[in-house]
């Protein structure tokens, strides 16, 4: 940077003119003198402060002039200034770099000869253009110093001096190649985006069935076993029966035929026939009921305005909870039966189920574990609330509980989509979910719902 010079103070003038008596000055004149000495001297200590000034201004106006070519070098966009006719007066080194030209030679030249012929009758209109207003997002196809085309993505602005008077335009542009490449990237950033977030869903809608499964496979369990217990009774049974029979078709005595059926104890076959019957039909009813449950609470689209019964919903999904969790957790229930609702009830059980896993969770390390479920209802609408006794849900956590991802659970353990997908379920079907801290400790979820 150059340092303004030095100066020392200024030696008066009067110090240094050596009035000597020999003058021979009367009085008049010697005064009208030393006014002029003072004169000069007032004249000469400004001089030197002007001096120092233009130093200090010239100083920093080099500085801007380094500032702003730094940053015209810099500019990876190209930069064309020109005057209110269309005469280039300055460019960045982006633009020297594409057309081969250096700023020297394109100094005063018409920036027109810088463009296609495709584009001149563009850039043509340019000097009016600007007396009204700028050009934004204007594609220009510019020549590059091999003489090919380049497109630009181009914005004109007008130029104004100090006054507000119009002096130019200044055309800045972008090569569109490397906007489509950004584009792309950004594209396929966000397509990749896109599939990790579906991943996640369908890993939680996995999660979800994977605990609905359990619950169905342990219910599916009992009637299962035992209709297989009562047909390899029956088949026994019925063997008994072929040997008794296969006696009488052979006209054996009586005597025979009494002793066999003492030893394949047919009497207590011919007793016990009706109840394995019986018990067999129940159980293949029960694992019936299952299956309608299972395809009543598929949670497809299907039926998006279906009607049924909430409370059954709710049972069943707390069932199934229950019975696909190694955890103990008593539930209380208080809903009431004829709670009509309308809407998709696989998606309202998915809901219902996920808050129940969030309460088996949060009561992890409590010695009785509890889940208290409620419904009231208005004319209009239903009000769930489920009540854990576990630790509840810290203040700054409160927020949270429904954004996508957002998880308590240590890394591996849950995606943080069960509360998200609920939530946006339950707003699909017109109601809200809600969650806040009880005041007499746990979490509260209150579910929302219209009632058909």
């Amino acid at each position: 940077m150059n340092q303004p010079p030095e100066h020392k103070k200024p030696t008066r003038l009067l110090e240094q003119i050596d009035v000597s008596p020999n003058l021979n000055l009367s009085g008049p004149q010697e005064t009208a003198w030393i006014e002029v000495i003072h004169k000069m001297d007032e004249v000469y200590a400004d001089l030197i402060h002007y001096e120092v000034e233009l130093e200090e201004k010239n100083t920093a106006l080099e500085e801007a002039h380094k500032l702003i070519a730094s940053v015209l070098s810099s500019m990876s966009d190209i930069l064309i200034v020109c005057d209110e006719r269309g005469r280039i007066e300055q460019v960045n080194r982006a633009l020297e770099e594409l057309t081969g030209q250096a700023a020297a030679s394109l100094h005063h030249q018409d920036f027109q000869i810088l463009f296609a012929e495709d584009s001149r009758k563009l850039v043509e209109s340019f000097p009016e253009k600007i007396r009204i207003g700028g050009i934004h997002d204007c594609e220009l196809v510019l020549l590059d110093c091999r003489g090919e085309p380049v497109p630009l993505a181009t914005n004109c602005t007008s130029r104004y001096d100090s006054d507000g008077r119009l002096i130019g335009m200044v055309l800045i542009g972008r090569p569109v190649g490397e906007l489509r490449k950004a584009y792309i990237e950004l594209n396929k950033a966000h397509l990749e985006l896109q599939e990790a977030q579906s991943k996640l869903i369908q890993s939680e809608k996995m999660a979800s069935l994977g605990r609905l499964v359990a619950g169905v496979a342990h219910e599916l369990n009992n009637p299962i076993s035992f209709v297989y217990g009562n047909v390899h009774t029956l088949k026994r049974y019925g063997e008994r029966l072929k040997r008794y029979l296969q006696s009488i078709h052979k006209d054996s005595d009586k005597m025979t035929r009494e002793n066999l059926r003492q030893e394949l104890r047919i009497d207590h076959i011919l007793d016990d026939l009706e109840s394995l019957i019986a018990g067999t039909l129940e159980g293949a009813e029960r694992t019936r009921d299952i299956v309608e449950d299972l395809r009543r609470f598929s949670t497809s689209n299907r039926d998006k305005n279906q009607l049924f019964d909430l409370a059954r919903v709710i049972d069943t999904a707390v069932h199934w909870a229950k019975k696909g969790s190694k955890q103990a957790l008593t539930v209380n229930i208080s809903v009431h039966a004829g709670l009509s609702i309308r809407g998709n009830a696989g998606q309202i059980h998915q809901v219902i189920l996920n808050l129940v896993q969030n309460a088996l969770d949060a009561t992890a390390g409590q010695n009785t574990p509890v889940l208290e479920i409620a419904a009231t209802a208005t004319a209009k609408t239903v009000k769930i609330i489920f009540h854990d006794n576990g630790p509840g849900v810290s203040p700054d956590d409160l927020v949270k509980v429904f954004d996508p991802f957002f998880t308590t659970k240590p890394v591996g353990q849950g995606t943080g989509l069960g509360l998200s997908i609920s939530y946006g379920i339950v707003e699909d079907h017109g109601g809200s979910l809600i969650v806040a801290n009880h005041p007499t400790g746990g979490a509260c979820f209150e579910l929302q719902l219209p009632l058909a």
